[in-house]
Order: structure tokens, then sequence, then C-alpha cells
């Protein structure tokens, strides 16, 4: 181990590969302005994008409800109204807090907040009617304001979409510094990585004294972040003006405690650099917890998951309509895939294949698909079992020699999956829920992943919309656990509608 004294300029450290910085801290942080640029920036886009929108749903409800009478005295009074349509837009999102920035560029509460926003705008339209004594026609608003809605989610959507691509090549990240025990560092770091539609790149960790797992992985030659220093919240604060970053996560350990914090929020305050607390609650959604003060202290109540209730039976609702409607739908679809399964290769056998699966609570079911593969499969499956691609108890081969032509079409688009449709109708299984187990798998459950037993198996879910197939298994029971952690029929919706578009691309199944 060789050291350099401290000096004005830098302190560095070598010891088992690990390669430590301590630089002097500059008057400012470049970078942490920087984020607040393209931030700032995002946002005036945003309420560009609103203002658009909302003027040509105002204009566009005029002129379907009135058509070319504008002119008209008893319609004059919507042509002005039209004119302060965006002004009363903007300002119920803005009620809203819409643009703010912890809503913004991911998940769903700014979405929710655009809707909120509406019955706002609502709620503004008709509170000016009574006191003004307007004349309003009522067709009006039910065009305007559906309409401007509509528009404007789109366009938050595109714009998200757009900035997800800079984060995916590499722009825009936020760069952070990560503060913790080993183990839980090198967790978070790989996660980011491999999410990168969260925006942040770590740039540099901040370990405890003796990192000797930090220098046993880097002696395995896996890559991970530099080594800045330890937690002292000296060194923390030091880190971030030698990486540039504008971000510091700090996880959950016992160096860490409230005076910690507090200290080291003062130290990032001057120059914006965000300060994110971890809790060591995982994968639960905000909506199940609540900040309460008592005796001066913030703490979270976590509220259990949602298992049972008038959600669910409005769920098993949703379940019945949405599997008849789409059995109805798609019959004549269906009816042509069984024809080219019997007149392609391997049609020798049965067009539906019957396979055993565990439901909820454990109960075995029968689950129906299109047949994918030849007759034979499963006495040929031995002699693949050395070439399994999955790392989990699952056997996946993406050249499966098993797979007949047609199934290996109907398995890139999920087509095979469809039939599950009447397991929807049978109550065996949900439109959206954890991926439907094999007997085999569930007997090789721990404690966590029996979690995925509590409700039933979906059609769809987290694993179809964030990689199928190509999913590490552990990354595959995490997101069916926070499924069932934090279900919501709006979180229902959004995977039925991501779903499609996962299904188009054809990626991760094989």
């Amino acid at each position: 181990m060789t050291k350099t004294p401290i000096n004005a300029g830098s302190h560095e450290e070598a010891e088992e590969g690990i390669t430590v910085v301590l630089p002097r801290v500059p008057s400012g942080n470049q970078a942490g302005f920087a984020r607040v640029n393209w931030e700032t920036g995002y946002v005036r886009l945003a309420l560009l994008c609103d203002f658009m929108v909302a003027a040509f749903a105002a204009v566009f409800a005029v002129y379907v409800r009135f058509g070319q009478t504008w002119n008209d005295p008893w319609n004059r009074i919507h042509v002005a109204i039209a004119v302060l349509f965006p002004l009363g837009w903007l300002t119920a999102l803005l009620v809203s807090r819409a643009y703010d920035s912890r809503y913004m560029f991911l998940g769903n509460e700014e979405y929710l907040r655009v809707l909120r926003s509406a019955m706002w705008l609502t709620t503004i339209i008709a509170f000016a009617s009574y006191m003004l004594n307007l004349n309003i026609s009522r067709a009006y608003p039910l065009i305007a304001i559906p309409m401007v809605v509509a528009l404007a989610l789109v366009c938050r959507y595109l714009l998200r979409r757009g900035l997800h691509r800079r984060w995916a090549g590499g722009r825009l990240l936020r760069r952070v510094i990560v503060a913790g025990h080993e183990q839980a560092v090198w967790e978070l770091t790989a996660q980011l990585r491999r999410e990168r539609y969260h925006g942040m790149e770590v740039a540099g960790v901040c370990l405890p004294s003796e990192p000797k797992l930090a220098a046993a992985m880097l002696g395995r030659g896996q890559r991970h972040p530099r080594v800045y220093g330890t937690l002292d919240v000296n060194q923390v604060a030091h880190a971030v003006a030698a990486s540039g970053s504008d971000t510091v996560i700090v996880l959950p350990c016992p160096e860490f405690g409230s005076n910690a914090v507090r200290r080291l929020a003062w130290k990032l305050e001057r120059d914006e650099i965000d300060l994110i607390l971890a809790s060591a609650l995982i994968d639960v959604t905000g909506d199940r917890t609540t900040i309460r003060p008592v005796v001066g202290l913030p703490l979270l109540h976590v509220e259990h998951a949602r298992l049972k209730g008038g959600g669910r039976y409005l769920k098993e609702a949703v379940d019945f309509v949405g599997g008849l409607a789409g059995t109805l739908l798609l019959l004549p679809f269906l009816a042509v895939i069984a024809m080219l399964i019997k007149i392609t290769p391997g049609g020798r056998g049965a067009v539906i294949f019957r396979q055993v699966r565990v439901g909820r609570n454990g109960a075995p079911f029968q689950i129906y698909k299109f047949r994918t593969m030849y007759v034979d499969a499963e006495s040929q499956l031995h002699k693949l079992r050395a070439l399994n691609e999955h790392d989990g108890s699952l056997f996946k081969m993406r050249a499966d020699p098993r797979i007949t032509p047609i199934g290996r079409w109907l398995r890139k688009y999920s087509l095979d999956e469809l039939p599950q449709l009447l397991n929807v109708l049978k109550g065996d299984m949900s439109l959206v829920g954890p991926r439907p187990p094999l007997p085999t798998e569930v007997a090789q459950y721990g404690f966590e992943m029996r979690r995925r037993l509590l409700v039933k198996p979906g059609l769809t879910g987290l694993w179809q919309v964030s990689g199928r197939s190509d999913l590490p298994w552990a990354e595959a029971v995490r997101l069916d656990v926070h499924y069932v952690e934090n279900w919501s029929l709006w979180m229902d919706l959004l995977i039925l509608a991501r779903t499609a578009r996962a299904v188009l691309k054809g990626t991760g199944a094989y």
C-alpha cells in the first residue's frame, strides 16, 4: 500500500485496486447548474406544448359546437372563452403542480396531475359561469376539456420518450455519488446501469473505511465506479466536487444518522446538489407511505399491501369484461392461428397445449396456450438441459430445436398466450399479474417468492413489459413481488398499454 500525504491539492490512496481521491472542494458545481438548466428548458417546452394544445382544443371546440356562426352575438362569449381557455388550462396545471420537477421525467404522477388539472379547469369554468352569470353551452367544455387532456397527455408522453432516448444514449444524465455499505452500493449501481430510464449515472461511491468487498469484486475484473472516500460527511462532499456530480444518494447505514444527514444537506445546498435518502423499504411505492411528524421526527407510516377489498372486486370485474371482449373480438384471429398450426410443419398433434400451473394461494389450474413445439418436446428436454440460457429454474433457449417454425413466430409476438383469455374467463387468471409458475418452480420458492402466489397470475405483467425472457431470474421475481405489493387499477391499465408496444417489438421472447 502506498500513501501520499494530504496537501493543498489532493489526496490519492491506492489499496488492493481501489482508488480513493479527495480533492479540494471548489466554490461552485457546474454539473448541478447544468442539470438545473436542462430541467428548466424541459419544463418550458412542456409549458409551451400545453399552451398550444389548449389553444387548439379551445378553437376546435368552438368550431365543432357552433360551426360558421362565430360572429353571432350569442356565440361571442364562447370566442372570448376560447381566448382565455389556454390561460385557464395553464393555471390549472400550476395549481396541480404539474410542472414540479419532483413529478416530471419519471413515473405516473405527472400524468395523474394532468388529469387532476382537468378537474380544476372544470371547477374554474363552472365557478366563472355562475359568478358572472355567463350563458355557456354545456357542450363546449365537454368537447374542449377531454380534448386538451388527451393532447396534453400525448405531448407529455412524447417529451418523456425523447428525454429517455437521450438518457439511453448517455446524455443529460444526473451524475450521482452513492454513499453506503458495499453490497447495497454495488446492487444499486448495477440496477441504475441496467435501468437507464431513471436518468442517473453513478460517477463514484463512498464506502466504509475498509472496503474489503469492493477490493474482492474489483479484483474479479468487475467494472465499478471509483471509490472517492469514506462515509465521513466531509469526504462525501469532497467526492461530489471531485466527480462533478449533481446528486448524492445515501443508502441506509448506521454512519448516516439524523445529525450526519443534516450536516450533509447543509454542505450540499449551496451548490444546488440534490440529496436523496434511500429507504430501507424494498419496492414500496409512494402511495403506500405517509410521513407523519412525531416529536419532531418525520416517521414513515407504511400501509399493508392491497390484497383484499373493493379494489380487488373491481379488478375481477374488469378481468371478466376484458376477457370476454377480447375473446369475442379475437375469435376469427384465433381460428386463423389454429389453422396455421395444423397446416404448417409440426402440425401433428393438438392445437391447444395444456399444462398445470400454480395460481392464487397455491391452487393448481390448467393453462391453455397454442402449441408451439413438436409433440415429443417433453421427451427431448433432458437432452437440452445443459444448454439452458436462463439463470433461474426456468428452461429457456433461444434456438430451441423443439419449437416449430410457426411456433417461433407465435412466441416472438406472444400470440401463443391468447388462449389464456379462457383462463381469465374461468377465474384462474387475471389480465395483469405475476407470471403463472410451474409446480416445479413453486417447490423451490423461498419466503419472498411465495408473495407472488397471493394474487392471480396474469396474462401479462411487469415481467412482460420489462424484458420478458431476457430478464434475470432475480429481476423477474422482484418485478412480480413489486406488482403484488403495490397493485392498483391504474397500474394495470398502464401495463396493458405497455404490453402492446412490448409485443409489437417482439424482443425478449423465445
